[in-house]
């Protein structure tokens, strides 16, 4: 382990901690001797909360990417726009400083080294490695990274190595071309990251993520930012939407089994999840609301930003330090999951979730396939105020596959796999809508969850085929008239908005709001032939 770690440009180490247990982490992080963001508090659930400072979410403005010959032609490569890639290109020297940094943070101090797996296929996974000084960094991997078993870890050796030197910061960031004193660096070539600057945990496995991004669709394998579950006849449903639309919320169905929450590969035997573990939004949380995501929040999981008293009494209602309130736990704390491995067949039906804010998408809408592929490179939903600082209205947000910030590479070559992935296994495809209707936030109201879990049913069980549809105008979306257990008049928007003619200007307004996006996709031929499948207006 000495030689290793002196080839990642450490000289030198305290005590190393290697792939230390659940028990024994939960020691070190709760010891009473750190520092505020390095401390454990042990909740009344059971579970460790951590703060992370004033980073509670990713710095997806501070990722950058060695260019190099390997990487020149194949990474989608930052244009500054807003619809654009978050890869920024760095030098070799300015990565050399970058990992001198993380190093020269990491030397002498005592180290927590944690091995796991991003890929639950053993021939496509990546083996990776984690060293970093914060007990708590070592257990957030843990929970979300596939354990190997002690066999596995005799003869693991890392195909990725990531450095956390969190407490390092990039102080002369300007002479050095950076953006901010925080960065997240990524060398294809020495296989390897670094972080600095930032306790987020989320970046470890964000980080990953993206490399998976990289590896994957080079091989005509998808990598997909999305949910899936299996029902009983192993029947599988994939499940894309960005933060806040439900991913989680939907796909963890007591009445189907959890593949994985958030990262999926699709090869040639079907769907297969990344992690290991959940990162579950806490915002909110009750045990009513998501039963089985409140049950996951015990030993082992590690909660981060929530609100606590003195006595260890969560209130998941408290937005205080964030909206981005979260939890990761093992997935096993899921009791309704797919064993032995978190895999499944290709997938029957694919979900896209977006929580529309303005009000005028359907609950429910049949896609065609170049429908499908429209809405997979839109990645739509809408913000709303309160969740972020500044907002005071509704903001069309769009984000490329649904995880902009992930993509490695130019994303139609993801649009490109999923669609003949699709074509190939007959999937279909269905947008559904878990904002409002009725009118826009602040005058309509939200969907019902229960609406939402009625719908997705009525997806699953090939029910919503069974009827008649309607068509929405702009978009051209087909409408089911009936939903078992649903309101019918609640299925087209525009039967509920009082003003017809605000609904009707509204629609068209978030139209406009597509066709300018996507633009930004009709430079390649794929971009090109898609817009066609768009809003008409």
């Amino acid at each position: 382990m000495g030689r290793q770690l002196v080839r990642l440009g450490l000289q030198s180490a305290g005590r190393l901690y290697y792939n230390l247990s659940f028990d024994e982490l939960f020691s070190h992080e709760t010891d009473p001797r750190l520092g505020d963001h390095e401390r454990g508090r042990v909740s009344s659930l059971d579970a460790v909360a951590v703060d992370t400072g004033r980073f509670t979410g990713r710095s997806a403005r501070d990722k950058y990417v060695v260019l190099d010959e390997s990487t020149r032609g194949s990474v989608w490569w930052a244009d500054g726009t807003v619809q654009g890639s978050d890869n920024r290109p760095i030098n070799q020297e300015t990565w050399t400083h970058l990992k001198e940094l993380s190093a020269g943070q990491l030397n002498g101090k005592d180290l927590y080294v944690m091995d796991g797996f991003c890929g639950a296929n053993p021939d496509t996974r990546l083996n990776v490695r984690l060293v970093t000084e914060v007990a708590w960094m070592a257990h957030f991997f843990k929970n979300m990274f596939i354990r190997p078993t002690p066999e596995e870890l005799k003869d693991f050796k890392p195909d990725w190595t990531i450095l956390n030197a969190c407490k390092a910061t990039a102080k002369d960031f300007a002479a050095w071309g950076l953006r901010s004193e925080v960065f997240l660096a990524f060398n294809i070539a020495e296989r390897m990251t670094v972080i600095g600057g930032t306790w987020y945990g989320g970046e470890m496995k964000k980080g990953i993520f993206s490399i998976m991004n990289y590896f994957l669709p080079l091989k005509g394998i998808g990598s997909f930012h999305c949910s899936a579950n299996m029902g009983k006849n192993k029947d599988t449903a994939l499940f894309f939407g960005l933060s806040g639309t439900g991913k989680t919320t939907l796909s963890t169905d007591p009445k189907r089994a959890l593949i994985g929450d958030d990262e999926h590969g699709w090869d040639q035997s079907g769907i297969f999840n990344f992690e290991g573990g959940c990162y579950a939004k806490c915002i909110g949380l009750t045990p009513q609301r998501e039963p089985q995501v409140y049950a996951a929040i015990r030993r082992n999981a590690l909660l981060e930003n929530v609100e606590m008293d003195d006595f260890g009494n969560i209130d998941f209602a408290s937005d205080r330090k964030t909206e981005n309130t979260r939890v990761s736990y093992p997935i096993e704390h899921i009791d309704n999951i797919v064993r032995p491995r978190s895999k499944g067949r290709p997938p029957s039906k694919i979900i896209f979730l977006a929580c529309d804010a303005y009000g005028v998408l359907p609950p429910v809408a049949k896609l065609s396939g170049e429908q499908a592929m429209y809405h997979f490179l839109s990645g739509y939903t809408a913000k709303i105020a309160g969740t972020e600082h500044g907002i005071k209205h509704p903001q069309a947000t769009f984000s490329a596959c649904f995880g902009k910030a992930f993509l490695m590479l130019h994303p139609t070559a993801y649009a490109g796999i999923l669609a003949q992935k699709m074509q190939e296994h007959h999937t279909a495809a269905y947008l559904i809508n878990t904002g409002w209707v009725a009118g826009p936030y602040g005058t309509g109201h939200r969907i019902p969850l229960k609406d939402n879990r009625l719908i997705v049913d009525a997806i699953l069980d090939g029910s919503i085929e069974e009827g008649d549809f309607d068509l929405l105008p702009v978009f051209d979306l087909h409408i089911p008239r009936h939903i078992n257990g649903v309101d019918d008049k609640t299925l087209n928007p525009r039967h509920l908005w009082a003003d017809k003619s605000a609904y009707d200007a509204s629609l068209r307004k978030l139209g406009e709001m597509f066709v300018e996006n996507f633009k930004s996709f009709t430079d390649t031929p794929l971009g090109k032939r898609l817009a066609g499948a768009g809003p008409r207006l």
